[in-house]
């Protein structure tokens, strides 16, 4: 079992009072065997150093945050077994995405640095990045697949998602959506043969929830969302294109 900095604390406090392991323990609350242990060891055990910068972890960059956020609802897990990890899935096709999930990786969880792992298919990389803030900052995780779980923000996350739409859109759209041009010709009536393009975004995830919270922050930005099927949304209104195109552009 892990303890927090806060029950360290109070055992050692009372390691010179005389109590025995038994009457700190019933105390405390901490194991009676941990109560040992402690009284043993040179310092605090690494758990409690865990829970210990867990719970100094703050928001540095909000920008690069939600960005992240976006990323991790697409194609992000989170990991508790051995150690706490944030792994995000990136097709290698997209070097450019993968740098800059790396970067956010970075400025969200400072002092750690973030690996890159082939995936089994060996066609995309897997993301990585360790730190025991992981499962307060991406409090959507959980057992499961998220589209058969509840995924709801949390209000300090809407707070600041709603300060910047952009980069959780961004995020979403570099993990689970795409930019397609499409072309096509016609015969003017002048015999002349013209050719057209016009450009589309479709942003396609299982999780009604995930793709509402697209929905809404497309509608903070002005962009005009359309539902193609159960799960896929387009962006094809002109103007709204547009504005993706500066948000997002092509992915590289």
């Amino acid at each position: 079992m892990a303890y927090d900095i806060a029950s360290y604390e109070a055992v050692i406090g009372l390691l010179g009072t005389g109590l025995s392991d038994y009457r700190i323990a019933a105390q405390t609350g901490v194991n009676r065997s941990t109560v040992r242990n402690w009284r043993l060891a040179a310092g605090p055990p690494q758990t409690v150093k865990r829970a210990e910068l867990a719970a100094a972890w703050s928001i540095q960059d909000m920008p690069a945050y939600c960005y992240l956020l976006g990323a991790y609802l697409g194609d992000g897990t989170v990991h508790t077994r051995k150690g706490i990890a944030l792994n995000i899935v990136n097709d290698r096709r997209y070097p450019g995405v993968s740098r800059e999930i790396l970067g956010a990786m970075a400025r969200t969880f400072p002092g750690r640095s973030p690996r890159v792992h082939p995936s089994s298919t060996g066609e995309s990389d897997i993301l990585c990045i360790s730190h025991p803030a992981v499962v307060r900052a991406f409090p959507q995780h959980g057992v499961g697949r998220k589209h058969l779980r509840p995924i709801v923000l949390a209000d300090w996350q809407l707070e600041l998602t709603r300060a910047y739409p952009a980069s959780l859109v961004r995020g979403l759209i570099h993990s689970d959506g795409c930019r397609v041009v499409n072309r096509f010709k016609t015969k003017l009536p002048s015999g002349r043969v013209a050719e057209y393009s016009y450009v589309r975004y479709f942003f396609s995830n299982l999780s009604s929830d995930i793709r509402q919270i697209f929905r809404d922050h497309c509608e903070l930005l002005g962009i005009r969302v359309t539902q193609s099927n159960h799960r896929n949304l387009t962006v094809a209104h002109r103007r709204s294109v547009a504005i993706l195109e500066e948000v997002v552009g092509p992915k590289t």
